[in-house]
């Protein structure tokens, strides 16, 4: 099990973070993720495997004035 800002989720241990955000539909281009208190690089998404107790903070950037 891991956790994205702040919730649970069960079926996502053992993907890849890429595969994961796509599934979640995130654009890579406008989210910034955090994993256990470190900022992953959008060059490290495709290497990024989910392992259980982690935890994701996925930030996205909108626009707006």
């Amino acid at each position: 099990m891991i956790t994205i800002n702040g919730n649970k989720i069960v079926d996502a241990d053992n993907l890849k973070l890429s595969d994961f955000l796509k599934r979640e539909g995130y654009n890579f281009s406008m989210i910034a993720v955090e994993c256990n208190g470190s900022i992953v690089p959008k060059t490290s998404y495709e290497e990024k495997l989910l392992e259980d107790g982690d935890s994701l903070e996925v930030v996205s950037f909108v626009g707006g004035g």
